[in-house]
């Protein structure tokens, strides 16, 4: 199969499992990259972090469309965001440093662990009640920091931190998701550039790689992601919602636990 059909039909799988879910990207492109890669052949010393790198570049180019959606219903609380941004442009380029001076063994694992925890997130519901007034300006920017680095360490838009956040805060769910989609951008800008950097030069890199961003994958993927995620959207409004959600944190689990696993050598 020519390699850019093949990440078109990624794309696709990806674009159509996180509209069914609202799900961020990363978290089914990654492991799916990861996969692709192993099957390809890629060095292991270097396939990991590319497929986080990768991952978020696309979600420099699908959250446009994502805020822009949002913008146009008003819901982002653009003040918010814009004093959650310095922070998570910060912490998601020294995310993104971290995971490329650890393994991928290590990356592999950890990420493992995410999975399984955002697994249970999905399968039990488990969302925080309104717990918190809202920082100031400095504690926004500290919770940035973290959100950014957290997100890019495994090649996420930070949706499934950021949310979360907002709602204890006592920020609206409709204007927590909105205000998550736009905090998505300077996560995915920040932590794209410094993979990009800190891939250059970097001797095992596969043709096709430009720093720690493999653009056949990067190029397919954009192209049918967006498009499969309208078709996910509107299939989930005619499936069964909670088999569905459950299915998908199964699907979620097996595959974390498959990381840790194998990355613990058991």
């Amino acid at each position: 199969m020519d390699i850019y059909l093949l990440y078109l039909c990624l794309g696709a799988a990806a674009g159509l499992i996180s509209g069914l879910f609202g799900l961020g990207g990363g978290v089914v492109i990654v492991p799916i990259l990861i996969f692709t890669f192993t099957a390809q052949g890629m060095p292991q010393a270097v396939l990991t972090h590319l497929a986080i790198g990768t991952s978020l570049a696309t979600i420099v180019v699908t959250s446009v469309s994502s805020i822009s959606s949002h913008h146009k219903h008003g819901a982002i609380l653009w003040s918010l965001a814009g004093w959650l941004t310095p922070g998570i442009c910060i912490g998601a380029a020294l995310g993104a440093v971290f995971a490329v001076s650890i393994s991928g063994t290590a990356l592999q694992l950890a990420f493992g662990i995410f999975l399984c925890l955002v697994a249970l997130k999905m399968a039990f519901a488990l969302s925080p009640s309104g717990g918190s007034n809202m920082p100031g300006r400095a504690g926004q920017s500290m919770v940035g920091t973290v959100v950014g680095f957290v997100a890019s360490l495994f090649g996420i838009g930070g949706g499934s931190l950021t949310v979360p956040y907002l709602t204890w805060v006592r920020v609206p769910m409709k204007n927590a998701v909105a205000t998550s989609a736009a905090c998505g951008l300077p996560i995915a800008i920040s932590g794209a550039l410094t993979y990009w950097w800190q891939g250059v030069g970097e001797p095992d890199l596969p043709d096709g790689a430009v720093g720690f961003i493999y653009l056949p994958a990067f190029f397919g993927i954009i192209v049918a992601s967006t498009i499969f995620a309208r078709v996910g959207a509107r299939l989930a409004h005619r499936l069964p919602g909670e088999i569905l959600r459950r299915s998908f944190a199964l699907l979620l689990l097996i595959i974390g636990v498959r990381f840790i696993w194998r990355n613990l050598g058991v």
